[in-house]
């Protein structure tokens, strides 16, 4: 079976009665082609478990079947789950009716290792993608279909213009990398700009050590910082960051919160945490 296109979508939700919904996020993949590319980039196989959030009407969900992986397909809206089932169903996908924001991971995931693969709705991309780095460990790679400008924060590096507190959240978890853009062609109903997918690859371990800065402790600075992006350090940070701990980090208050790799973030949290706890 090769996954449905334009043409069968749109007779799905005629069929159903339904309409995209804005306040889901709904687009619709309707390119055969493309759901076969991604689940291709996704490297995925016999012997994979593979989490999608956002199934749809299953055009990526057949591509992804069609690989031997043992798929779990997440979808939220009710009024799509018969035509999923009933398309993805004999291939051996297991269907789930659920909110990616309010999912109960552990009890889903059973402690496996898995991949996510999904075309994310684009209202939750980045929360999702962020919350899940941070509290399900389970999920060791996401290949993701996410807004271009989405994608190009979670894969910017230091000092270049899409650089800012979510490529650090992100990379203190991951690596990421943008394996391809999408046009807004292949989706239904259209969206007004484009699109990319994108390899989220988590490390067995933090570029901060956990002992000595936590990331909790790393981001209350990020979100100071990059509330007053365009600030030197010295401002945006004048209430949590002395002098000294600029000094002992080795990092210039002069500097803007876009040039800092995330390896100078956990420097500053560190000293910080060691100034403060040396405090009579």
């Amino acid at each position: 079976m090769r996954p449905p296109g334009r043409a069968e979508i749109a007779s799905d939700l005629e069929r159903l009665g339904v309409r995209p919904s804005r306040a889901l996020g709904q687009n619709f993949l309707v390119d055969p082609n493309l759901a076969e590319r991604i689940a291709r980039l996704a490297s995925i196989g016999q012997g994979d478990d593979v989490l999608e959030v956002g199934a749809g009407c299953g055009s990526l969900t057949v591509a992804l079947a069609a690989t031997g992986a043992r798929v779990v397909a997440l979808e939220i809206d009710r009024h799509l789950l018969p035509v999923l089932e009933e398309r993805v169903a004999p291939l051996g996908v297991e269907v789930v009716q659920g909110d990616a924001m309010r999912c109960d991971w552990k009890a889903l995931l059973q402690g496996r290792k898995w991949a996510l693969v999904a075309n994310l709705p684009y209202n939750i991309a980045t929360p999702l993608v962020l919350d899940l780095l941070r509290e399900v460990p389970e999920l060791r790679r996401m290949v993701v279909m996410v807004q271009l400008e989405v994608a190009e924060r979670l894969v910017a590096r230091p000092a270049t213009p899409a650089y800012g507190a979510v490529s650090a959240r992100a990379a203190y978890f991951s690596r990421a990398s943008l394996l391809a853009r999408v046009p807004a062609s292949v989706f239904m109903p259209r969206p007004k700009v484009g699109s990319a997918v994108v390899e989220i690859v988590r490390l067995d371990r933090p570029p901060v050590p956990v002992e000595e800065a936590s990331f909790e402790e790393i981001d209350v600075l990020l979100a100071a910082a990059f509330s007053t992006r365009r600030k030197m350090l010295r401002r945006s940070l004048a209430p949590l960051v002395s002098p000294a701990v600029f000094a002992s980090a080795g990092v210039s208050p002069t500097r803007r919160p876009e040039e800092l790799s995330i390896v100078d973030w956990g420097r500053l949290a560190s000293c910080r945490r060691q100034l403060t706890s040396e405090r009579p």
